[in-house]
């Protein structure tokens, strides 16, 4: 009887022992996994749900998650859009905990240059917020003129004018580290 007694003790500890190293496997396998989400993916994930973004100058825009890029991602607020790069957000707020890669290659490197672009070719009106002037209500209003490899120009114009020569008060170059948000302008103000 001790034998037995000996050998379904052995057994139940063997048991055991085989129950904590599955449960460690997967306990390591859920921290590797969590390890490799990137915060495009989460934010992919949460298209088209309500977000707040929380800048680093202070600054907070809430709207509806409109797109997630490879370095920017696009809120809609009403009747306009804002473009804020991920490098100018603290924290972000209303996010789910999934995250969804993305499968095409080339929307893998769309990122915030050309979407300025895509603004300056449609000779669009925007209000730029640079990171360390956040309290300014407004931010710099104009067009986008040229767009570089990490700056671009703003010809400063009032909301509602066209870009001309005779209507640009000053051309800022704002370097791309320095954006904080950039928000298209609608008829009748910011």
């Amino acid at each position: 009887m001790r034998w037995d007694a000996l050998f379904t003790d052995m057994e139940a500890q063997f048991a055991e022992d085989g129950k904590l190293a599955v449960e460690s496997e997967i306990s390591e396998r859920a921290r590797v996994e969590a390890a490799s989400v990137v915060l495009a993916g989460r934010l992919r994930a949460g298209l088209g749900s309500q977000v707040a973004v929380h800048l680093l100058g202070g600054r907070t825009f809430e709207g509806r998650l409109s797109h997630a890029g490879a370095d920017a991602l696009v809120l809609d607020e009403g009747l306009q859009q804002v473009l804020i790069p991920y490098g100018a957000v603290a924290r972000y707020a209303g996010l789910g905990r999934l995250s969804v890669a993305e499968p095409s290659q080339v929307r893998r490197r769309i990122g915030l240059a050309h979407a300025l672009r895509g603004l300056a070719r449609d000779r669009a009106g925007v209000a730029v917020m640079v990171r360390h002037d956040m309290a300014k209500e407004g931010g710099l209003t104009g067009v986008i003129d040229r767009v570089g490899g990490d700056f671009m120009d703003l010809a400063l114009v009032t909301p509602g004018e066209a870009r001309r020569a005779a209507q640009v008060r000053q051309v800022a170059t704002i370097p791309f580290g320095s954006l904080g948000a950039i928000r298209s302008w609608h008829v009748g103000g910011m």
